[in-house]
């Protein structure tokens, strides 16, 4: 009986100091979501414009045939992924990774990996990683996103792949993080799901439409990169925020649980103690 309430206290030790851990976690975390939120809901504007924007220009502006608007017969996919650079953030990566194969299923595909889950996943998997420069997610800068606009755009040129999707976490709520897939590139993939009308080009463009158009499309992809990898950041904090403010509480309720054996245990070996010394007494009269 004494070893099994040794074996309860050791127990409720180890549960202690890991329910330590997993509280300092959640309050690191908590710290970073506010600021990761407000750089999220600061660029989420910007990022839906550039995107509306895209959409807009594959709507119009049929009449130059620009790289990036016209389909190639290059029939891989480049995947730009956004993941975490740490676990215990729940299932963050690994519905963002679900996501990713439900739509990569059957297509040959090239990655370019942000953050370290992401490097980590891919090479597991043997696939082909377009670069390793970003793999660390809370290092990433406009900076950073400019040099992957144009890593891509270079590839797309030489025709290194077909087309560009982005995976990423949109930051729903606190509560909610919800993994997507948009295509980027070419832009007559935008237009395959619009139902609008074609606009009239009724924009004069110097030198010419064609080069205006391939000069800035480096500049949208940088931005809709860090609008993405924003959102991201803030819904791997957020994650991470709630699974370990659910082990602080899980952890809690062992303890109580645990205490309450130990309590049980310890009064069943007094009992026997109590009894053994009156029985003893009982056999010396």
């Amino acid at each position: 009986m004494a070893a099994n309430t040794k074996a309860v206290k050791l127990r409720i030790k180890s549960v202690q100091n890991t329910m330590q851990i997993t509280k300092a976690m959640e309050l690191v975390a908590s710290s970073k979501l506010r600021r990761a939120k407000e750089r999220s809901e600061t660029c989420r504007p910007y990022f839906k414009e550039l995107y509306a924007t895209l959409c807009g220009i594959a709507k119009g502006n049929t009449d130059f045939s620009s790289v990036y608007v016209k389909e190639n017969s290059n029939e891989k996919v480049c995947y730009v992924v956004i993941a975490g650079d740490r676990g215990l953030a729940g299932g963050y990566n690994s519905n963002l990774f679900k996501c990713l194969e439900k739509d990569s299923k059957d297509k040959e595909y090239a990655v370019l990996p942000i953050g370290k889950k992401a490097v980590e996943y891919f090479k597991r998997r043997k696939k082909e990683i377009i670069s390793e420069d970003f793999g660390e997610i809370a290092g990433i800068n406009i900076a950073d996103c400019f040099e992957m606009a144009n890593l891509i755009c270079k590839e797309f040129k030489e025709n290194g792949f077909g087309s560009l999707k982005l995976v990423y976490t949109e930051f729903v709520s606190m509560l909610s993080q919800v993994p997507h897939s948009i295509s980027v590139l070419p832009l007559a993939n935008l237009n395959e799901d619009s139902e609008s009308e074609p606009i009239r080009n009724l924009i004069l463009y110097e030198p010419d439409s064609t080069e205006v158009f391939d000069a800035i499309v480096p500049e949208y992809l940088a931005g809709l990169i860090y609008g993405s990898v924003c959102d991201s950041l803030a819904s791997e904090q957020a994650a991470r925020r709630t699974a370990m403010e659910s082990a602080t509480n899980n952890a809690e309720e062992m303890i109580e649980t645990l205490n309450l054996h130990y309590n049980r245990a310890r009064q069943a070996s007094i009992t026997q103690e109590i009894t053994e010394i009156v029985g003893g007494a009982e056999g010396l009269n």
